[in-house]
C-alpha cells in the first residue's frame, strides 16, 4: 500500500513539473536528494552500529535481562494478546529500554 501512495505522488510531482516547465529543477532536486539520502544513510549507520553495541553489552551483562523482568507487568497491562514467554516481549522491551535509556537511534533495530 505504501509502494503505490509513494508511486502516485512520484508520478504527481513528475506530471505538474512537467506541466509547469520545470522537469529540468525536478530532476536536479532528485539527484540533490538522493546525495543527502547517501550521506544521512552514512551518518545514522555509524550512529546506530555504536548505540546498538552498547545495548548488546548491556544485555551480555545482564542489564537488560533485569529491566525487562521488571518490565513485566506493564508489558501484560499494555499488551495483553501477547503470550507469556513470548519472543515479542523481549523486542517491546528492549525497545522501551533503549527509549529510558536515551538510546533513541538504537532503540530502531530493537523495535522488530
Amino acid at each position: 500500500m505504501l509502494n503505490k501512495l509513494w508511486g502516485i505522488m512520484l508520478l504527481a510531482g513528475i506530471i505538474v513539473a512537467a506541466f509547469t516547465g520545470k522537469i529540468g529543477e525536478a530532476g536536479t532536486a532528485a539527484i540533490d536528494s538522493s546525495k543527502e539520502a547517501v550521506t544521512l544513510c552514512i551518518a545514522m549507520l555509524g550512529v546506530m552500529s555504536m548505540w546498538t553495541g552498547i545495548m548488546n553489552v548491556a544485555k551480555k551483562a545482564g542489564l537488560i535481562d533485569a529491566m525487562t523482568r521488571a518490565l513485566r507487568p506493564a508489558l501484560r497491562f499494555l499488551f495483553p494478546g501477547v503470550p507469556e514467554g513470548h519472543r515479542a516481549n523481549e523486542y517491546i522491551a528492549s525497545n522501551i529500554i533503549a527509549n529510558m535509556l536515551g538510546l533513541g537511534w538504537a532503540a530502531t533495530p530493537y523495535g522488530g
